[in-house]
């Protein structure tokens, strides 16, 4: 673990993380047991004793794309993740739009979380007697947000690990119960059969499966501060999306065995929203009803927490670009956290979630899915982006990858994610329950903001030039000052060569 001498400034603090540290980061923001127990429901009804299968696919075509994606992050150790990918690839104007629609994605993937945080709360409290309004649960929730950011990265993932713990524990409880009392009616695999997988409402499944791993990507963020990120990164990547697929389509699969294959679609639709609970108290029993109902509670402040680090660690970089001013790249002395970041990431959190309550609106139907629906889409965009520029990064520099992780992976990846994109974008009703004027808002979002960032990066090659040429460069050595970067070139730097080496002209994977 690093220290800063006197002389220089503090840095983040580097070697800490372990792959268990970075996959609790990731699959605490996918909130697996928030999804489970109030998408899930909608996933059932929709695509009926299929829907297992629905989480599987989607875990797949993740698994295909982190090929590409752990590959190229081997060969790239800026810490701008995404848009550093994608930079490296497809060249720069593309990554700086690239990284406006990551702080769009990102942000909009928390901030809308803070309206689940408070009618989550409130619908517990409810449930136990008590009366308790959302806003200010959700605005503690920001103090308390700021406050794990605030705090060293290793704090985190510390309390990450527990929270995570708890939420998967309440699922294998509930699954555990239902596999030792043999289900409804036994236990059956029927649904899995073709018949119930290639339906109408297999394409909305899909959507919904594609929304539950959200963030999975975001483990390239922690490079600076992995232990032998060559090896983390990669490992807590397929740890993460591995887990998820199989555990998502496991429990969705006990929960239409807990109430049979022939009466689980009309006992979603009768109760969505009360269809785990009703299972765990049928199974296991009514305190664990009430357990799950506080456990849902954590499991949104972990995911919160964890798209807040991520939140912070993308503006740091930008900040440390250029692109956004150089104080939100400051760095606690002690806690070794980019801790103004934080700050107005949780000032804008604020602002947003005050603006919602002083118009009136629903803190789940609306500051939930209408700001987490863009933010979703935002996502789902780099990682297309980043799947098509791992076959340019690879075809402009020497390796010795093989062609099935450069091209054929990421290739098959990139069809698979604009497949998803669509099924997302033309089932986002399901999602918001909006307009049809609110729904064409909410998908152009993500697009008008990449359109915005090819203007700002043309605007900066020709304002700000050196900004501009040293945007997404490289390190001279893993965890370096970003303001010293590396050459420009994507091609590996040699072993001899040395901070004072003359940098080469930018290669084409760089050029404007």
């Amino acid at each position: 673990m690093s220290s800063p001498t006197p002389d220089e400034p503090p840095g983040l603090r580097t070697g800490t993380l372990t792959t268990a540290d970075i996959s609790f980061f990731v699959v605490s923001a996918a909130a697996p047991l928030t999804v489970m127990a109030g998408v899930a429901p909608v996933a059932i009804l929709l695509g009926g004793i299929g829907a297992p299968v629905g989480y599987l696919l989607a875990g797949l075509t993740l698994t295909v794309f982190a090929v590409g994606f752990t590959t190229m992050s081997r060969h790239v150790r800026s810490a701008g993740a995404f848009y550093a990918y994608i930079t490296r690839g497809l060249g720069r104007p593309v990554g700086i739009a690239a990284a406006l629609v990551a702080m769009l994605g990102y942000n909009g993937m928390e901030i809308g979380v803070y309206g689940l945080l408070g009618s989550a709360t409130s619908d517990t409290a409810a449930a136990l007697g008590h009366d308790v309004p959302w806003l200010p649960v959700s605005l503690a929730g920001l103090l308390l947000i700021w406050y794990g950011g605030y705090r060293s990265i290793d704090f985190g993932a510390k309390v990450l690990g527990v929270l995570l713990v708890a939420e998967t524990g309440i699922l294998v409880l509930l699954a555990g119960g239902v596999l030792l009392d043999g289900g409804a009616h036994g236990l059956s695999i029927g649904g899995l059969a073709p018949a119930h997988v290639l339906t109408g409402g297999t394409a909305a499944v899909l959507a919904f499966a594609f929304a539950a791993f959200t963030g999975f990507e975001s483990t390239v963020i922690y490079r600076r501060e992995a232990k032998d990120p060559d090896r983390t990164i990669p490992r807590a990547t397929y740890i993460a999306v591995a887990f998820l697929g199989l555990f998502y389509a496991f429990v969705v699969w006990t929960v239409i065995q807990a109430f049979g294959e022939d009466k689980v679609v009309q006992a979603a639709a009768d109760d969505p929203g009360g269809l785990f609970f009703a299972a765990i108290t049928t199974y296991v029993g009514a305190w664990a009803a009430d357990l799950m109902h506080l456990l849902i509670i954590t499991s949104v402040l972990a995911s919160l927490l964890a798209f807040h680090n991520a939140i912070n660690r993308y503006t740091l970089s930008l900040s440390e670009e250029g692109v956004l001013p150089k104080a939100l790249g400051r760095i606690h002395p002690r806690h070794r956290s980019p801790y103004v970041a934080g700050a107005a990431q949780t000032a804008l959190g604020a602002l947003v979630v005050l603006a919602f309550a002083l118009a009136g609106a629903d803190p789940y139907q609306q500051l939930l899915l209408w700001v987490n629906t863009p933010g979703m889409i935002g996502l789902m965009i780099l990682q297309l982006l980043a799947a098509l520029a791992v076959p340019c990064f690879f075809r402009r520099i020497d390796h010795h990858e093989g062609v099935l992780r450069t091209v054929v992976a990421p290739v098959a990846a990139f069809l698979l994610l604009a497949g998803a994109i669509g099924l997302v974008t033309a089932h986002v009703d399901l999602f918001t329950g909006a307009s049809t004027t609110v729904n064409t808002v909410l998908v152009s979002l993500a697009p008008a903001v990449f359109l915005l960032g090819l203007l700002l990066a043309y605007r900066l090659r020709r304002t700000r030039p050196e900004t501009y040429a040293r945007f997404a460069a490289e390190p001279v050595t893993e965890g370096a000052d970003p303001s010293c970067p590396h050459p420009t070139s994507s091609s590996s730097t040699p072993a001899s060569a040395t901070p004072s080496s003359p940098a080469p002209p930018p290669s084409p994977s760089m050029a404007d």
